[in-house]
């Protein structure tokens, strides 16, 4: 009897230590949430200087963690972004072809042996979502929408995936969870082309009167819900999204997975629409903001922000979260409908005082608002370390507590110390590659100093312009003047290491 009772306390004595081990574990790995905005700029928000719009949750944010003044979107155009941050690889390594924006019916642009952000984190342990935005392709050549669509999310690390297949100004106009179309029926398939008009349903361009959202250029194949978009589609009807309730869509998908997952590690990637064009937010944003429909949908995007910390702070999640908020590129006004969105700016500068904006290599296309929160690990303050959404790869596998394989992101740097607040000097990253679109539109940054060899789309308007730009962000953060004639010394240094970087397959060897 009493062997039996000392077995009877040695098993419950090594289950109460497997639970502490377990436990501990658990502690040192917080949860992750990424949440990234498109095409919210440097000016955007209210922390960064905004006056027009409201942004009381990511303002509460940057109160109660730490505000980068020099983070950058790796591109000024979505897709790139999005491939670095979830391989750690510049978009412009991409094997067979560099990335620009992609079609809506792109297939999948990462190589599902690739690893990715997410497949690190699942390795160590996380459940991975996520939800939002995709654009960086589904599937193969000539994808069926109305069977399995794969390769995708699932197939590159993510454990749940509830998205839209590229953006809202683009077809197909529904939403894929996971390895399907939510809400289609069977009876009504789709049909997507980029090619010609495919089906009955009207254009923008040749049924105008039908339009909701009136057009400034492009943006004029099917009508869906009101508003013509890139690319024909026909069927799906049951499917099709509704452009004003998306935000809460996306809300109430990603509080779903953080609920089903809180009782391990989770990471979630969260790719809000907001702002994106066809601006077309909740009939209660409407009027809210002092600068239109733009101000607006940022305060919808606000408001997202602030369902995701509430519902961490109601399941007491937020003292063991990373909460990192951004943007995948510089903003942008006019973006192809004529939404007021100029005419109505009242003063505001979306991206503050920084030069040009989305599809620039300028700051005002890269250098994006980034705030990290982590209660009583991160100092409330502000850092101007320099860092990329390409590091979050490596970043996170040390907030993980995960070996980085040789071979996996060779463009990411561990960043965690500046995440943290901990870093010191010399800075932790020393330089950034700054892609504009394609791979031959490249720019550098070293420090303070910046060199863009290639034209520029308003490089003729400006003083000293030239194929080769210089500029010292020390003391010209606005790029105003191109000191490239002038310190011919730093152009070769600068131009040298990027070279030396295009050479090799990964950066973060560079010594």
């Amino acid at each position: 009897m009493t062997h039996c009772f000392t077995r009877y306390l040695v098993a419950i004595s090594l289950a109460l230590s497997v639970s502490v081990i377990a436990a501990e574990k658990a502690a040192r790995q917080p949860n992750i949430v990424f949440i990234l905005a498109d095409d919210i700029g440097y000016g955007d928000l209210g922390c960064y200087g905004a006056t027009k719009v409201k942004t009381p949750n990511v303002d509460r944010l940057a109160r109660e963690g730490l505000r980068f003044t020099d983070a950058h979107a790796t591109a000024s155009v979505c897709s790139p972004t999005r491939y670095a941050f979830i391989t750690g690889q510049y978009a412009w390594r991409s094997p067979g072809k560099a990335i620009g924006v992609l079609p809506g019916n792109a297939p999948l642009t990462i190589d599902t042996r690739c690893v990715t952000t997410p497949e690190i984190l699942r390795r160590a342990g996380y459940t991975t979502g996520v939800v939002g935005k995709w654009h960086l392709g589904l599937g193969g050549e000539n994808l069926d929408w109305n069977s399995d669509i794969k390769p995708g999310p699932l197939e590159i690390g993510f454990d749940y995936a509830f998205v839209m297949p590229a953006t809202g100004d683009r077809v197909p106009c529904v939403y894929v969870e996971n390895h399907r179309v939510a809400g289609l029926d069977p009876n009504d398939p789709i049909r997507i082309s980029y090619q010609g008009k495919i089906g009955d349903d009207p254009t923008g361009r040749e049924h105008p009167e039908l339009l909701k959202m009136k057009l400034s250029m492009g943006h004029a194949d099917t009508i869906v819900n009101g508003i013509s978009r890139i690319g024909f589609m026909t069927g799906g009807k049951s499917a099709r999204w509704n452009d004003e309730t998306m935000a809460d869509t996306y809300a109430e998908k990603a509080i779903a997975f953080i609920k089903r997952s809180q009782s391990k590690p989770f990471f979630l990637y969260l790719a809000t629409h907001d702002i994106h064009v066809p601006r077309v937010p909740h009939p209660r944003f409407k009027g809210t903001s002092e600068c239109g429909v733009r101000g607006d949908a940022i305060q919808e995007f606000d408001d997202t922000v602030g369902k995701i910390v509430g519902a961490l702070d109601r399941l007491k999640l937020s003292e063991n979260t990373m909460l990192i908020v951004t943007s995948d590129n510089g903003g942008v006004i006019d973006d192809g409908y004529a939404d007021g969105a100029k005419a109505s700016l009242n003063g505001h500068k979306p991206n503050g005082d920084l030069r040009a904006g989305k599809g620039s290599y300028y700051e005002g296309g890269t250098r994006v608002p980034f705030i990290a929160r982590w209660p009583g690990r991160i100092k409330p303050g502000t850092s101007d370390q320099l860092i990329g959404h390409v590091d979050m790869l490596a970043s996170f596998a040390a907030l993980a507590g995960h070996k980085l394989p040789d071979s996996a992101g060779p463009d990411s740097f561990n960043v965690l110390p500046a995440l943290v607040g901990t870093a010191g000097k010399p800075p932790v990253r020393d330089h950034l590659v700054l892609q504009r679109n394609v791979a031959d539109r490249l720019a550098i940054r070293q420090g303070a100093w910046k060199l863009i060899i290639g034209n520029q789309p308003d490089a003729g308007k400006r003083k000293n312009a030239s194929d080769t730009e210089l500029y010292d962000l020390a003391t010209d953060p606005a790029e105003a003047t191109n000191l490239a004639e002038l310190r011919p010394e730093k152009v070769e240094i600068l131009g040298a290491l990027l070279s030396r970087i295009k050479s090799t397959s990964s950066s973060r060897d560079l010594k």
